[in-house]
């Protein structure tokens, strides 16, 4: 009897083991796939709160810069009505310079008008076919080159009766145009020259100078404030010293007539406050 008992109560101790045992195991692999959903709950909450700190940041920028874009919209309203308003005291001061510099061009060309009537005057005056008399203008300057030969004898710086003829025609224009000055070079070749009268080059180019400014104040009743005499003695060539011809050439005397260079600047200086007073 005793062993009968004892045998069944084996018996139900295994049946209750197996079943604990089954138990156990369906709450191990339930708890395995809680986990796994856990994990898989976390790695997403990680993510959400990645992508929350991205769209944070992303919305702090978007707003920095909007206020930046506020700030620069002003900025460039302010800086436009300032830049409009600079833009138009230039155009007004464009205006004002485009219309002095055309005064004064009017001015210069007034000048050049002169300047061309007073070459074709005084190339009809002296003879322009006289291959030993040039006229040409320069600058706004008209220069008469005269041959020394037409002038002087060779080493010598007295005028001669024909140089007073000529003379005597230049003389006639500048008295007509009692605005211009008139000016004497006189030139020499290289050829060295020294005697009991004259020293050098530089001696017989000023006194060939002083000649004829006296001529053109003692004989033609010049104004001598408006006389200038100068030499130039051999540094001014126009030709080659090394033949006859060329030294030929550079043996001369020029005449330069050109408008009073303070009167010239009264006239600049005048239209320029005429435009400042307006």
């Amino acid at each position: 009897m005793r062993r009968s008992i004892l045998m069944l109560s084996l018996v139900a101790i295994t049946l209750t083991s197996c079943g604990s045992k089954k138990k156990i195991a369906a709450l191990e692999a339930k708890n395995k796939e809680i986990q796994d959903l856990l994990n898989t709950a976390t790695v997403k909450l990680n993510q959400c709160l990645t992508e929350k700190d991205a769209v944070a940041n992303q919305l702090d920028f978007l707003k920095k810069n909007n206020s930046d874009l506020i700030n620069t919209v002003g900025n460039i309203t302010t800086l436009s009505s300032k830049g409009a308003e600079n833009l138009e005291k230039s155009l007004e001061s464009l205006k004002e310079k485009d219309l002095k510099i055309t005064r004064l061009q009017d001015a210069l060309t007034r000048k050049d008008s002169v300047t061309l009537a007073l070459v074709t005057s005084i190339k009809r005056a002296v003879g322009v076919n006289d291959p030993d008399i040039d006229v040409s203008v320069e600058k706004g300057v008209v220069y008469i080159s005269i041959a020394d030969k037409l002038l002087f004898k060779s080493g010598s710086y007295n005028v001669t009766d024909r140089a007073k003829e000529i003379l005597g025609k230049v003389a006639k224009i500048v008295q007509d145009k009692p605005d211009f000055e008139c000016m004497v070079e006189g030139h020499t070749d290289n050829v060295p020259i020294k005697n009991t009268v004259l020293i050098d080059n530089w001696d017989l180019s000023v006194k060939r100078a002083t000649s004829i400014v006296r001529i053109l104040q003692n004989d033609f009743n010049i104004d001598p404030k408006r006389l200038v005499a100068s030499g130039r003695s051999e540094y001014i060539p126009v030709d080659s010293n090394t033949t006859p011809e060329g030294r030929a050439k550079n043996r001369r005397t020029r005449i330069l007539v050109l408008p009073k260079i303070d009167q010239f600047y009264d006239m600049i200086e005048k239209e320029m406050k005429n435009q400042q007073g307006k």
